[in-house]
């Protein structure tokens, strides 16, 4: 059975910035650049092949895969006031072997 992937139209630089939002600089995200594995916050509504073209065409890498989670707003008390946090969407993206990204400098 053959799947159908539609093609992703050539993103502008202007574009590739607003899919990459800013890296994710925790704990568990600093473990993973040891599996040559990087990881972003993106918009919601981006998709994986976006991911992909933004990561290559700004840092100039090879990426072999992305995946993506997404995290609900969950409700919680802010001073005692109930509020809501923000959804959120990360990527993981696994750059090929030799490639590597510097999150602690600029682009």
């Amino acid at each position: 059975m053959r799947r159908y992937f539609p093609k992703v139209a050539p993103l502008t630089r202007e574009k590739m910035y607003k899919l990459i939002l800013s890296p994710v600089i925790t704990e568990k995200a600093t473990m993973l650049s040891t599996h040559n594995q990087v990881t972003f916050r993106v918009p919601l509504d981006a998709t994986k092949p976006e991911i992909k073209l933004a990561v290559e065409g700004l840092f100039k890498v090879k990426v072999t895969a992305v995946n993506t989670l997404r995290r609900k707003g969950k409700t919680k008390l802010f001073k005692g006031r109930p509020g809501t946090r923000s959804e959120s969407k990360k990527a993981v993206v696994t750059l090929a072997e030799g490639h590597s990204i510097d999150v602690t400098t600029g682009v």
